[in-house]
């Protein structure tokens, strides 16, 4: 096998972790920014140390994801379907970050993965895909949706007759905890998915015949997400922080608690690579839904739901396109 094209294969999908860092930075730290609870350089700081640590604590998702999604045949046609993956992956991911929408990088990285394994007319496991991909994408926006909601409820009962503004100072102090989940959470989910591509590429390269995490993949992973959470993600930053609703502390404090709550369960218990997106943008919906349902700005949340769906066609797409240009040129 061309040790040059695994190195590069490789390099594309820390590429691709650095664009996930930035483009979902958001989600860990959006809320928390937005209600005054930690200033952005701060939140960015702690963010990427969260998600540095978190990349360290399991290895269920990324075994989910070099496993029973796609068949990638070893030698040069499996290292092109993944490098036509990957990049189908990346320019969405950017495409998406330049308009400012939250869109799921998980689902790019899922939708490249297919639209390449059908360029390549290698075998797409659809059950695999609906059982780890599809079912999920629709099921935790929803569970985000009804437990921010049913949080923010218990919140509201449990200091009805509390001082607003004490109230609001100590859940902006809760807040700073929040986010770690949330980050952790990010960096335990988002890490692993990259961390399972490159076991793939070295398993098609022939270098390893295990499923195995080697140390130097988990750290180069969680450096990337690392070091692209602390570029930070502005422009998505403020759709999830202002746009949706105007949020304050407690309401961060819901958002922020019920998706990292998720994140870690669909980690360790089902093993699931779900959307940190999908799950902290429901969340805030949820949440804002207790205040009114007029509360929230639905038009700016239905565009984001049509991205959602949008994204892994998209990314299909430019995948297959990618290896097919790879086929042509080289």
């Amino acid at each position: 096998m061309d040790t040059f094209a695994l190195i590069v294969t490789i390099g594309v999908a820390l590429g691709f972790t650095y664009t996930n860092g930035f483009h979902d930075s958001a989600n860990a730290i959006a809320t928390s920014v937005s209600t005054r609870a930690l200033t952005p350089k701060a939140a960015l700081a702690m963010a990427a140390v969260m998600n540095l640590a978190g990349a360290f604590l399991g290895s269920g998702v990324a075994k989910t994801v070099s496993k029973g999604l796609i068949e990638t045949p070893h030698g040069r046609a499996g290292m092109a379907i993944l490098f036509a993956a990957l990049v189908g992956a990346i320019v969405w991911n950017l495409v998406t970050w330049s308009y400012g929408l939250p869109s799921s990088s998980s689902h790019a990285l899922f939708g490249g993965m297919v639209g390449a394994a059908l360029a390549g007319g290698t075998t797409v496991y659809w059950s695999g895909v609906l059982d780890k991909v599809v079912i999920p994408m629709f099921l935790s926006p929803l569970v985000g949706l009804v437990v921010g909601y049913l949080v923010m409820l218990t919140i509201l009962w449990m200091f009805r007759k509390s001082n607003p503004h004490k109230a609001k100072r100590g859940f902006r102090i809760a807040q700073t905890v929040s986010a770690a989940a949330m980050a952790l959470g990010h960096g335990l989910q988002d890490a692993q998915k990259t961390m399972g591509i490159v076991v793939m590429a070295l398993t098609i390269a022939d270098v390893q015949d295990s499923d195995s995490i080697p140390i130097w993949v988990k750290f180069a992973c969680a450096a990337m997400l690392s070091l692209g959470t602390y570029a930070g993600g502005w422009r998505i930053m403020r759709t999830l922080g202002r746009r949706i609703i105007e949020l304050d502390p407690p309401q961060g404090f819901a958002a922020e608690t019920t998706a990292a709550s998720i994140l870690y369960t669909t980690s360790y218990v089902f093993q699931a690579p779900v959307s940190t997106t999908h799950v902290i943008t429901s969340a805030i919906m949820g949440v804002g839904a207790t205040k009114r349902v007029k509360a929230v700005r639905w038009g700016v949340a239905k565009n984001i739901v049509a991205g959602w769906f949008i994204t892994m066609p998209a990314a299909a797409i430019v995948a297959a396109v990618s290896y097919w240009i790879i086929e042509l040129v080289f």
